[in-house]
């Protein structure tokens, strides 16, 4: 009877160990899987803040200033074209396109040029809204500078050619941006179409 006893405590035994056995694999495969979908989520987690989503301000800062460098040579278009209307059109857009462009990624000491740069803009853009041809003329080409000077402080999404006429405002000269190197001459018109030369190239950083 004792002998039974004893076979049964030691079957008992063994299979309690078998037990706790397949009990700690189980439980250590259970840590294991865990752990890989901890590291797996961990990993995830840090793909998604390493993807790029600079790119996506850098498109919406670009199409700010797209839209004002748009308009700038539709206005040249227009002077060249002797058309007055559409320059008044182009100019009251460009007026209103500078309270589109985002400068809130530009510290605070740039944001203030700007912004005085953009007044600037603005208040030549209203002129030459209300203005007949010739002074129209005077203020894009008072205005060129200053959006030579936006360009410098935010960057441009395209190249552009600085133009030059010697003749302009009696053999002072004048300048003005073109997408193009062709010389068309926005401050004679068709008075003297051909007037200028390509002085500088400004060329996306």
């Amino acid at each position: 009877m004792k002998k039974s006893n004893s076979m049964l405590v030691l079957i008992l035994s063994v299979s309690l160990s078998l037990s706790l056995i397949a009990c700690g694999n189980s439980n250590q495969n259970n840590q294991e899987e865990s752990a890989k979908q901890h590291d797996h989520s961990a990993m995830s987690h840090e793909a998604d803040h390493s993807m790029p989503t600079g790119s996506e301000m850098s498109m919406d800062e670009n199409k700010s200033i797209t839209d004002l460098i748009d308009d700038y040579l539709a206005l040249k278009t227009a002077l060249v074209q002797d058309d007055s209307k559409a320059a008044a059109n182009a100019g009251q857009k460009l007026a209103e396109a500078t309270s589109g462009l985002d400068i809130s990624t530009f510290d605070a000491p740039k944001q203030a040029v700007i912004k005085e740069i953009l007044e600037v803009l603005k208040e030549h853009g209203e002129h030459i809204a209300k203005s007949e041809i010739a002074h129209q003329r005077e203020h894009f080409e008072g205005m060129t500078k200053d959006f030579m000077d936006l360009l410098t402080q935010v960057g441009t999404d395209r190249t552009l050619y600085k133009q030059y006429c010697p003749m302009y405002n009696k053999g002072n000269g004048g300048s003005w941006l073109s997408a193009s190197q062709e010389i068309k001459n926005p401050l004679f018109g068709s008075k003297m179409l051909t007037c200028g030369s390509v002085k500088e190239t400004i060329s996306m950083k």
